[in-house]
């Protein structure tokens, strides 16, 4: 069935987290995105979340996604109607860069598309690349700079009792090593990683180097956000496997990493990499490689969270996600049940068609900062 727009509404929200999230880019105290509401002549609902950050992530902000979705993306998406979801990154294409802002619609499309043809998105997913998918997917946790190595190994305590496979933890110049080094003697056989987010130099290759006796599950992102050279020059000197991250905007940065050697895992965000097509196809290329990739998050409500939880369903996703549990950041998510973490530290793939969660719009408009809706006539 054809996928043909009749209004798209844009909701600019704010979430306030339950504790504050640390990274090298600074303290996040509060989640603003924008969420996509895509709905058919028909009457279905789709739903996309702009997958994005502050400036310090990406030079894409809530309010570029806004103007970009406004005014050129979402009059591309009502020009015609859409056969298959992966047309988007054609239709789209006009649009240079502002992956994240494309993603959002995107999303929404492959939403409708698996409701539309009476699918969860994982089973959608599945019957369009042949691939088997899983009922459930491995979680693990992201944790941000804590005050000390005491209060981090506590914090990371806590998040194994509840169950999580695997422990992340950021780092910064100055609080790398002796930070990685406690919470791996606190816990000698946790899959552990630390992540980067683009801090460092190759001039601190030394840095790595100690962290290579820790038998870390991988180094996330240590170099440049949009460099891929310098990291192949750092990959050989270590044992430690690196993930790229920022560095990933497409297939061909994929496939250009894998080539150069520069990295031995790739994290798939599929708003960074310009929407769940281009992910798909990274996913597939990796595979061919035999590099295994994993889902990264980025604060994702109820919402985004479904879509990347179905796309870890996938074969490739071989590493624990940062798919954590809805209470890992909100006390009130905006989705309906919301995601909770099994016994086995495993999440759910939903399994009722589309998204397979119910969006509860009330409290979307609570979150609500400002609301904008498009009717396909209007433009």
């Amino acid at each position: 069935m054809s996928i043909t727009l009749a209004r798209v509404e844009l909701f600019h929200i704010a979430m306030p987290l339950l504790t504050p999230f640390e990274t090298s880019f600074g303290v996040t105290t509060e989640r603003r995105t924008v969420l996509v509401k895509a709905i058919t002549r028909d009457g279905i609902v789709g739903w996309g979340e702009w997958a994005g950050d502050g400036p310090g992530y990406s030079y894409e902000t809530e309010h570029t996604a806004w103007h970009i979705l406004k005014d050129y993306v979402i009059p591309l998406a009502f020009r015609a109607p859409f056969e298959d979801p992966r047309e988007a990154t054609q239709r789209f294409r006009f649009v240079r860069g502002h992956h994240i802002a494309k993603a959002a619609l995107e999303a929404a499309l492959w939403d409708i598309a698996a409701q539309q043809a009476g699918m969860s998105l994982a089973a959608y997913l599945s019957s369009c690349t042949g691939h088997p998918v899983r009922s459930r997917v491995p979680v693990g946790v992201s944790i941000g700079l804590q005050p000390t190595p005491e209060a981090l190994v506590e914090r990371v305590a806590g998040f194994l009792a509840q169950g999580y496979q695997r422990i992340k933890i950021k780092i910064k110049p100055g609080r790398d090593v002796a930070d990685a080094v406690a919470v791996r003697r606190a816990f000698p056989r946790v899959p552990l990683m630390v992540d980067a987010n683009s801090a460092y130099t190759l001039a601190d290759a030394a840095i790595f180097k100690q962290m290579d006796e820790l038998e870390l599950l991988m180094i996330e992102q240590p170099l440049g956000y949009d460099d891929i050279f310098d990291h192949s020059r750092l990959q050989p000197q270590l044992k430690t496997p690196i993930c790229l991250d920022e560095s990933i905007h497409s297939p061909d940065h994929a496939r250009a990493a894998i080539a150069l050697g520069a990295c031995r895992i790739i994290n798939i965000k599929q708003g960074r990499s310009g929407g769940l097509a281009h992910a798909l196809a990274i996913h597939d290329l990796c595979a061919a490689a035999s590099v295994p990739v994993w889902c990264g998050g980025m604060l994702e409500s109820g919402i985004g969270r479904a879509l990347n939880v179905a796309m870890a369903a996938l074969p490739n996703f071989t590493l624990p996600g940062d798919l954590s549990a809805s209470n890992r950041y909100y006390a009130e998510d905006l989705i309906d049940p919301p995601f909770t973490l099994e016994p086995d530290g495993t999440l759910r793939v939903p399994q009722q068609p589309g998204l397979g969660v119910c969006v509860v719009e009330q409290r979307v408009r609570r979150a609500t900062l400002r609301h904008l809706a498009i009717e396909a006539g209007a433009v």
